[in-house]
């Protein structure tokens, strides 16, 4: 079968492209933020291929299937943010200096908050591995071989793999590649697909009522697009998958630069698996909507055709996936295992980075295996770390003129993801949006009465001279 033939020659590719940076990865500098080293193409090339994932493939064509051109805010918010991250924060991160995300929180607080920030994103991000690893079986379960559970188990064992052998320049190079499989990939299937609705006139004129609205539409809401642009978005402006990135940048500019060309690629991509769905829609009403994309390829594609296309998703959902278990793995290392046994050498350093690489792989596996919606999946990791982690580290780039002290980025971290996971788990309509209000207000008040407790005290001591 032609399309497993191409699976299976992109498997061992990704697994020889990890072989060969194995000698790139010898110290944890390299292994971590290849040495500080990346080109403006590399980093490009590994958000682009980072970010779309999952839920930027399947999940959004899934999105477009059930409501429109209205599904591309899942990555235009995410484009908004790349802009913001961009113009305010991208020289100022590189700059830093450091290798993860709870680094620079401790750098801006203390360690305390470092070590909270450092326990929660691998928790959250040990669900977003788990959105990546769902999707990976929804689309081999296209060639009609196996079961969805058994190529799970297969792409998990080939992304842990090049992961383990060469870290971040295994990442970044097979993003690199993997970026341009999946252009070429997703915007071919389109137009292989888009002859078979009977042209653009015929096509717009079949799709359901309300799907050519535009920001919102009678699916999506104003609120909807306040809660995606803010829960979703600001994942992008702060994250710890675009720090390590924007880390690994040979300097500021790099960095910058690096992140602008990435939110420019990303429309036209998003809008190839937007219309996708769209087409899906048209072409096979009545199935389910994150089964658009692996219906279109089923149905609808040539062998030579479907198999790029299949390489293109597995692509996006591997590098994804890689790059979410080298961040979690390295904060993991980083900033708790080595912070409580601070004398390791750099060789003992890399070898628990690497066993934190398979352990949370297969913890990732074993959540994907009860899992069930990519989107949903993934949104209940963004609402718990966007709540939790983001205005207490936006606050800190600005920590002295703002007066946001270490107990309030505490209160802030632990208030308001305590608050987002209960959204999640009791479905509490608007609370979801609503932690994120209580994560600000934690962090501007606990400051404030902090701050006129010390001013008060102060003032009682020069009294008593």
């Amino acid at each position: 079968m032609l399309e497993l033939t191409i699976v299976i020659v992109y498997f061992i590719a990704m697994v020889l492209i990890g072989i060969t940076t194995r000698r790139d990865a010898t110290d944890t500098r390299n292994f971590f933020i290849l040495g500080q080293k990346g080109s403006t193409l590399y980093i490009t090339g590994s958000l682009f291929a980072t970010i779309v994932g999952a839920s930027a493939t399947l999940g959004m064509a899934g999105l477009g299937y059930s409501r429109g051109l209205t599904g591309g805010w899942w990555v235009f918010s995410g484009c908004i943010g790349l802009v913001i991250l961009g113009f305010f924060f991208a020289r100022k991160v590189r700059e830093y200096g450091l290798f993860t995300l709870p680094e620079l929180a401790g750098k801006q607080y203390n360690e305390w908050v470092r070590l909270a920030v450092s326990v929660l994103i691998p928790v959250a991000w040990l669900g977003v591995i788990g959105g990546q690893i769902i999707a990976a079986g929804k689309i081999m379960s296209v060639l009609g071989m196996g079961t969805p559970e058994m190529w799970m188990v297969i792409s998990t064992a080939v992304f842990v793999l090049y992961c383990l052998l060469g870290g971040q320049w295994a990442a970044v190079k097979t993003d690199l590649y993997q970026g341009i499989i999946i252009s070429v990939g997703l915007i071919g299937g389109l137009i292989a697909i888009f002859a078979k609705t009977g042209g653009i006139g015929q096509f717009w004129a079949k799709l359901p009522q309300g799907f050519t609205s535009f920001p919102v539409s009678d699916k999506f809401s104003t609120y909807d697009l306040v809660k995606t642009l803010l829960l979703v978005g600001l994942t992008y402006v702060v994250g710890p998958d675009m720090y390590s990135r924007v880390f690994s940048a040979k300097d500021g500019a790099t960095a910058r630069r690096s992140v602008f060309w990435t939110a420019g690629l990303l429309v036209p991509l998003t809008l190839a698996v937007v219309l996708t769905g769209m087409v899906a829609a048209v072409l096979f009403p009545g199935i389910a909507s994150e089964q658009a994309f692996p219906t279109v390829i089923k149905s609808a594609m040539t062998p030579a055709v479907a198999g790029l296309v299949l390489a293109a998703l597995l692509c996006a959902v591997m590098s994804s996936a890689n790059t979410c278990l080298l961040s979690a793995s390295t904060i993991m290392t980083r900033d708790i295992i080595q912070k409580l046994r601070p004398g390791l050498t750099d060789g003992q350093v890399l070898f628990i980075s690497r066993t934190g690489i398979v352990v949370l792989g297969a913890l990732s596996l074993c959540i994907a295996l009860y899992l069930k919606g990519i989107i949903s999946s993934l949104m209940f990791a963004y609402t718990i770390y966007t709540a939790g982690v983001i205005p207490l580290v936006i606050a800190g780039f600005w920590r002295e003129r703002l007066k946001v002290t270490p107990l309030a980025a505490l209160a802030a971290l632990v208030g308001g993801g305590g608050t987002a996971l209960a959204s999640q788990i009791m479905k509490i309509k608007y609370l979801d949006l609503g932690a994120l209000g209580v994560s600000v207000v934690l962090l501007f008040l606990v400051s404030a009465i902090e701050n006129w407790a010390h001013a008060n005290a102060g003032q009682t001591a020069e009294r008593t001279k």
